[in-house]
């Protein structure tokens, strides 16, 4: 039961070893943006040997006055261009964005459970 993930004020918990059979469901599909800030630009860019410019122009796109992950065409539809599309796994894992590590628990599911629960094999609803 340790890896059973709960958040007040949320109707559900989250089974953190169902992210071994996903294949990524929550990297991939719909079209979205995963937002990252200064000091996750300064982590990623460290991970990956490069300076930070060179990271921020290969790697991010800014929408108005902030920076989000690029997306790459997959399967009809978006990856995250850090999903490793062979391995099915995130190849940044350790240093992934905030927005990344508190999935599935962001305010828009409170309402949503039906959506997360079918993109998200590890939804145990209360």
């Amino acid at each position: 039961m340790e890896n059973i993930m709960k958040c007040e004020g949320f109707n559900y918990a989250f089974d953190q070893n169902a992210c071994q059979s996903c294949s990524g469901k929550c990297c991939i599909g719909e079209s979205g943006y995963i937002w990252v800030n200064e000091k996750e630009r300064e982590a990623i860019a460290q991970k990956l040997n490069m300076p930070k410019a060179s990271f921020i122009d290969a790697y991010l796109a800014k929408i108005r006055y902030r920076f989000t992950i690029k997306e790459i065409a997959y399967e009809g539809g978006y990856g995250c261009v850090f999903f490793d599309m062979e391995k099915r796994s995130c190849s940044i894992y350790e240093v992934r964005p905030e927005q990344c590590r508190t999935f599935p628990f962001w305010d828009y599911f409170k309402e949503n459970i039906n959506e997360v629960a079918e993109e998200c094999p590890g939804i145990i609803r209360s």
